[in-house]
């Protein structure tokens, strides 16, 4: 007789790193919105040339495309966090809450960069990166 493996569970902290995948792409729309009715000789959004084009931006969207090179910044320690807790057994619920605090976090610092509300930002970021530790070390015994 075998004995049978229970499948692997696609759970909560799973779905937050697909939707921490997704914040560079929501900063990305930010520092975009309302240019594609513009036309591009009016300076509005140029898909031939997008890295120039957000270059020259300023104001929130340069905050918001600043806050998009900082979000795939985060992404692989929080990747390797979750990925390294759920490999050491590491109690479910609690990395599930602590993966959406970390997403949740995520979502408040890039409005506080698009807001231009620098304390609060350093603060969210600071918390969020002490999420992320927390994360890599719940599985450690």
């Amino acid at each position: 007789m075998t004995a049978s493996i229970p499948a692997p569970v696609f759970g909560i902290a799973h779905w937050c790193i697909l939707a921490a995948a997704v914040l560079p792409l929501l900063c990305a729309y930010i520092a975009k919105w309302g240019s594609f009715r513009i036309p591009r000789r009016e300076g509005g959004y140029d898909n031939a040339d997008p890295r120039a084009w957000l270059a020259r931006q300023t104001a929130w969207r340069a905050r918001a495309n600043a806050a998009q090179a900082n979000s795939f910044e985060a992404l692989p320690f929080f990747i390797g966090a979750v990925l390294v807790a759920l490999q050491l057994g590491a109690p479910t619920a609690r990395l599930d809450m602590l993966a959406l605090l970390w997403v949740l976090c995520r979502l408040v610092f890039i409005g506080a960069y698009v807001g231009n509300l620098s304390t609060l930002r350093s603060l969210v970021w600071a918390l969020a990166f002490a999420l992320n530790v927390a994360i890599l070390l719940l599985g450690w015994r």
